[in-house]
């Protein structure tokens, strides 16, 4: 994702232990991993949330056959009001 190497994150792992010491320096990292935690957590359920929204949106609209408009205009009543219940 970032195309960092093994040699920048050595370099930024020697740089934080200098600037934060060897006392500090465990305290951090865990912070920033939970930090990254949190994010791709926020990140990959937005993602499920979007899959789903897609996936249900699909389901919903039945290809349009002879005869019937991608509208729904062919549809009867009762088949409109179950759309619109599930779209809920």
């Amino acid at each position: 994702m970032f195309d960092i190497g093994f040699s920048e994150v050595f370099v930024i792992a020697i740089v934080a232990l200098i600037v934060l010491g060897p006392e500090r320096l465990p305290k951090a990292a865990r912070f920033a991993g939970l930090w990254v935690r949190r994010a791709r957590a926020v990140v990959f359920g937005q993602v499920r949330a979007r899959e789903r929204a897609g996936r249900r949106r699909t389901q919903a609209q039945p290809a349009p056959g002879p005869g019937r408009s991608a509208s729904g205009a062919g549809a009867t009543a009762q088949q409109r009001s179950g759309r619109a219940q599930r779209s809920r």
